[in-house]
């Protein structure tokens, strides 16, 4: 028997909402029918756009067809809108981070575990074929006990290309509130979780100036360190350095390489869904490419709240989950805090490592 799709509204027509209000077409487990923003225009357009229906908030909110809200407000704005969905009995994806606080993401898991709802968070790429690949060759010894893992995100910012620059600039923003949880949410899909950490941090430009329409010549003042380097210790053994920076001339540069006994493992951006991968094993004098192992290749945001979608329909944890999601915030927290303090911390979170997504699954 056929089960009925999970029905879906989305919270926030900004810039991110246009890649998952199309995630239906993709996966027939979800059915998204309405969208809405505190700017009932910019949601108009979205709706129309994607022939859905346009309401408010507090429409949205208490529409019982609703069984998971979308929130894709930005940062400041996760917790807030995620307590109400959970309040109204909605279950819960956000855009990452979490939240921007650990205060408001353990509020908003309690709320979730007292009324029996999920709450799912973003970065869904961890799923796409590309670090799916990753993670089973990990799996099957391809490059032995991994020992070190080196990530870098290089940017010039977001002002010479987003639309709306200034928040990420904001508290609960900034490169590593930004783009850390792709490349941390890998790296605890490919090594586990993590233990300990240190951290360095800082401001290089107080002032930035927005060079992107519509808003070119408007100032920004920075409020969260645009350079930020981190240790950190797994559980399992390994050590990985990561950094990210909105402060280099490059406009982006990512990188995501394994070190193991045996070999190594060039990893694909981790803000896309596919490759390339690329393997180099003990005594290679080239990296191999590695065949894909998965379906997902795209731009398939989206694939995170269908995946939800089945575990909630068949009663089984999701993959892209609160408590991992609280493991990378966590972490993120705990690199400004040990660049604060000049001192490694112990982390008091942990969480479960993901469980490989079926080459074939599809969403249906």
């Amino acid at each position: 028997m056929t089960t009925p799709p999970v029905t879906v509204g989305i919270i926030g027509a900004g810039n991110i909402s246009s890649v998952y209000l199309q995630a239906d077409r993709k996966f027939a487990n979800i059915r998204i029918t309405k969208v809405a923003d505190i700017d009932m225009a910019r949601a108009r357009a979205q709706a129309e756009k994607f022939g859905k229906q346009a309401v408010t908030v507090e429409d949205l909110l208490a529409d019982p067809e609703i069984e998971v809200v979308v929130n894709l407000t930005v940062p400041q704005a996760h917790a807030e809108v995620a307590l109400k969905a959970l309040e109204a009995g909605k279950h819960v994806y956000n855009e990452k981070p979490l939240a921007t606080t650990r205060q408001d993401a353990q509020q908003m898991i309690a709320l979730a575990q007292q009324k029996g709802l999920r709450i799912g968070c973003a970065p869904d790429t961890f799923l796409g074929a590309g670090l799916q690949t990753c993670r089973r060759l990990i799996d099957e010894g391809a490059i032995g006990k991994p020992v070190l893992a080196l990530a870098h995100f290089l940017s010039a910012g977001m002002e010479w290309w987003h639309p709306n620059p200034a928040f990420f600039y904001k508290p609960g923003a900034g490169p590593m509130f930004d783009m850390g949880p792709y490349y941390l949410t890998a790296l605890i899909t490919l090594l586990g979780p993590a233990q300990q950490v240190s951290g360095m941090a800082r401001i290089t430009y107080p002032e930035r100036v927005i060079t992107s329409e519509p808003l070119r010549g408007q100032r920004i003042q920075v409020e969260v360190p645009t350079l930020v380097i981190g240790l950190i210790a797994f559980a399992e053994g390994a050590l990985a350095h990561i950094t990210t920076t909105f402060d280099t001339s490059e406009k982006y540069t990512p990188q995501l390489t394994i070190y193991g006994t045996e070999g190594a493992l060039q990893c694909p951006d981790p803000n896309t869904f596919g490759g390339p991968v690329r393997l180099k094993r003990k005594g290679d004098e080239h990296w191999r490419e590695m065949p894909l192992r998965g379906r997902w290749v795209e731009n398939d945001r989206g694939l995170g709240v269908a995946e939800m979608a089945a575990a909630i329909r068949s009663q089984r944890p999701h993959r892209a989950s609160a408590e991992l999601a609280y493991h990378v915030l966590d972490l993120m927290h705990a690199f400004h805090e040990s660049a604060e303090q000049t001192r490694h911390l112990t982390l008091a979170s942990t969480c479960a490592r993901p469980e490989p997504l079926p080459e074939d699954w599809s969403g249906a």
